[in-house]
């Protein structure tokens, strides 16, 4: 009998054989001996090293002709001989040595390696295609014939796939006891599933949510651990410490399998190239788990099972669907791996290898729960994390307008930029507010931080200033309550807002400003100026006066209002980046011409444009505000004492005011919405009554008096002689309403003219 025994171990790294077929599939997998050990020596077996070919001292190498068989082993000193080889086509039991073998083994040194000898070259390709090594980890099983054992000195059979191994002494290397007669040798592969398990979690780590742990889970394992993989997730997933409600449904939330054919680039090449097979029609989209059910068990159960189980083979028909199970191949070569996260099972996932390959160990268990476990404790934080942005896009959405209004004489844009994608979330606001007489508030402010409790102080200050603003009270009035409202919501609550009021009859415009940066106008001509508008504290600092200046503003125009953000970052201060602002700004009018200001929308990306890679340390807005104005000419204004006469001379002069504009159709209902309200006006007033028509894209009139109790809409009885001038204002107008003002209030309606 043959003394020798050919062992075959597959490593973490395939690599070509020299003198071998790349074609061979069973010659693209570097075969690493299992050496005998001497007495004292390390029980660990040789790595192959990647340097080169080395030579253990002791070691024979015979000449490698066509048809004979070159072999390499390290004599023990009970004098038997290990050699190793691959066989190729030739006679039985002959094999060529391979290129790259045991640990130590180096030509130069070594006289008796094979490279030293005489007909090497005529066996071994000199520049042999080398394959690329695929990913740290379980090697992918070579075709063959894995119930065919590699002969034994003694005779008895070898099956490989166990795990440990055997000592030259006949101890196993786990325990130290002596193995029994006719046990076969085990081969040891722990430090490659060490590796496997610390790449395939790194990848499942890195992940921030669901679809790319999935994603992880799936591309670390096919085809390192297995051919194909079905991950099925709980529909919906909880999310934290809720309770899921109904039955537990899982959904197949993703697949992967080996594609029918690889990359064969750089000489990369499988060990086996597999026929499409019935693993490609294994998983169903949706499955109820049922309480009692085996499948329900099997999750219960949480660890990882073999398929083969009774158990296991009975909760597949239940998550495959009918028929499913039959395409599961037999034996141990499927993992059913429950997927548990903090509090309660979040899935399963299906691990399945090919008839062709070998089948999965008893320790491939423990490697499967590790997958499943890093993967189930990631979902559950991706769908943590998942929840908090959607809050944090919600809170920052309510936060802030969802569209801009369009009042009378002014266009609006905006624009809101987060501090970063992890950070959704702000302190910066801006707003847009409607006011009595056609003007219009315009808002901007920025709480220190970027956070969800910056966003909350901001939403309470949002809240403020519109409920101020709707009580039309001066800019710096509004900041100064502003200021004491911040004041009340706790210490260290400071803020920077900037107040400005617009009216396009007058087209002048009064701005407060609260420790922000100024605003930029730009002119029709393409001139842009920073306005000069007193600094002011901050708002929260308490016991600052606050100044209001009145500039004009032009029909043509734009305002720029923004947050420090847009202009200040690491790499250049405030003032710097304003000045650089006003030169965007300034720089895009000139495209456009003199005549013609450049769109607001345009204008808008244009100066987002000038923000550079490091210029976002803090969150952006930006509201940018065209002054188209009224013109005189669509302005009619009167006064009127508050005497029973005063309802008739309102129709008379609306009457005029309506034949000048060409508007004569109107005459009948604006006669008549006018007596209503002005008299009503009268009835309560000791003032001067105020009319105003005003000529735009509607007919809109405004009459004002100094009381400050708002109409309200009733519907009168029939014995009652009044109460039915704000039903017939309600029936005929496009649109009505009244606002409270510091003076009084103001009662308006618009009509169509087109």
């Amino acid at each position: 009998m043959d003394s020798t025994r050919v062992t075959e171990q597959p490593t973490s790294f395939e690599r070509p054989q020299t003198g071998v077929d790349p074609a061979d599939p069973r010659g693209a997998l570097a075969r690493t001996p299992a050496p005998t050990h001497a007495p004292g020596a390390s029980a660990l077996p040789a790595q192959a090293r990647s340097g080169g070919d080395s030579t253990v001292p002791g070691t024979t190498t015979s000449p490698a002709t066509p048809g004979t068989t070159a072999s390499t082993g390290a004599t023990a000193p009970t004098g038997t001989t290990a050699t190793t080889g691959t066989t190729t086509q030739g006679s039985p039991g002959t094999a060529v040595p391979c290129g790259k073998g045991m640990d130590g083994m180096n030509p130069a040194s070594n006289p008796g390696s094979e490279h030293s000898q005489p007909g090497a070259e005529q066996t071994a390709e000199p520049d042999a295609h080398r394959p690329r090594p695929v990913p740290e980890g379980i090697p992918i099983q070579p075709a063959g014939e894995p119930d065919q054992p590699a002969p034994r000195p003694d005779g008895a059979d070898d099956t490989a796939g166990s795990e440990g191994a055997e000592g030259a002494d006949g101890r196993e290397r786990r325990t130290g006891q002596g193995l029994p007669p006719g046990r076969p040798a085990p081969m040891r592969r722990d430090g490659d599933r060490l590796r496997f398990v610390g790449a395939a979690t790194r990848r499942i780590a890195r992940g921030i949510d669901l679809d790319e742990i999935v994603m992880g889970l799936c591309r670390a394992t096919v085809p390192t651990f297995s051919d194909a993989i079905l991950v099925y997730l709980r529909d919906p997933l909880p999310v934290g410490d809720e309770r899921p409600t109904g039955p537990l449904l899982l959904r197949l939330r993703r697949t992967d399998r080996i594609p029918a054919e690889r990359d064969t680039e750089n000489g990369f090449m499988p060990a086996v190239q597999p026929e499409p097979s019935e693993l490609d029609s294994v998983g169903g989209e949706l499955c109820e788990v049922r309480p009692g059910s085996a499948l329900a068990e099997v999750l219960r159960g949480v660890r990882p099972v073999f398929t083969d189980a009774p158990a296991a083979r009975a909760a597949l028909p239940e998550l495959l669907g009918d028929g499913g199970e039959f395409a599961v191949p037999g034996g141990q070569r499927a993992i059913l791996a429950p997927l548990r996260g903090r509090r309660r099972v979040i899935g399963a996932a299906l691990f399945l290898r090919r008839p062709e390959r070998l089948p999965f160990e008893a320790d491939d268990l423990l490697v499967a729960a590790q997958l499943a476990t890093h993967s189930a404790l990631g979902i559950d934080k991706a769908v943590l994390y998942g929840r908090e942005a959607y809050i944090a896009d919600e809170l920052q959405r309510t936060m802030l307008p969802e569209t801009l209004p369009r009042p009378t004489g002014v266009r609006l844009a905006s624009r809101y930029l987060p501090a970063a994608e992890t950070a959704r979330v702000g302190g910066d606001w801006y707003d847009a507010i409607p006011l009595p007489g056609s003007r219009v508030a315009l808002v901007v402010g920025d709480v220190m931080g970027h956070s969800m409790t910056s966003a909350a102080i901001m939403g309470q200050l949002r809240t403020t200033a519109q409920t101020l603003a709707g009580l039309d009270l001066p800019p710096q009035e509004v900041l100064h309550h502003l200021d004491e409202q911040a004041q009340r919501l706790g210490v260290d609550r400071m803020a920077t807002c900037l107040y400005a009021v617009y009216d396009p009859v007058s087209h002048r415009i009064t701005i407060a400003n609260a420790g922000h940066p100024p605003p930029i106008l730009l002119h029709l001509g393409g001139r842009a100026e920073v306005l000069r508008v007193p600094a002011g504290a901050p708002i929260g600092v308490g016991g600052v006066d606050f100044e209001a200046v009145e500039l004009d503003a032009p029909a043509g125009a734009t305002l720029l209002l923004y947050t420090d953000g847009l202009v200040e970052s690491r790499l250049r201060d405030v003032w710097t980046g304003i000045e650089q602002l006003r030169e965007k700004l300034a720089a895009t009018a000139q495209l456009t011409g003199p005549d013609h200001p450049p769109p607001l929308e345009a204008l808008c990306d244009e100066v987002l444009d000038m923000l550079g890679p490091g210029d976002r340390d803090d969150d952006i807005a930006l509201l940018a505000a065209r002054f188209d104005g009224i013109a005189p000419s669509d302005v009619a204004y009167w006064f009127l004492e508050p005497e029973d006469a005063a309802p008739g001379r309102a129709r008379r002069l609306a009457r005029r005011a309506l034949a000048r504009w060409g508007l004569e159709d109107l005459t009948d209902s604006v006669e008549l919405l006018v007596s209503e309200v002005v008299t009503n006006a009268v009835r309560y007033a000791t003032r001067p009554v105020t009319l105003r028509l005003l000529r735009t894209d509607v007919l809109r009139c405004e009459v004002g008096d100094d009381v400050p109790q708002l109409p309200r809409l009733r519907q009168a009885r029939a014995t009652d002689e009044g109460g039915r001038g704000l039903y017939l204002v309600n029936r005929l107008a496009r649109r009505w309403g009244a606002t409270r003002l510091s003076t009084g209030k103001v009662v308006w309606f618009e009509l169509n003219h087109t």
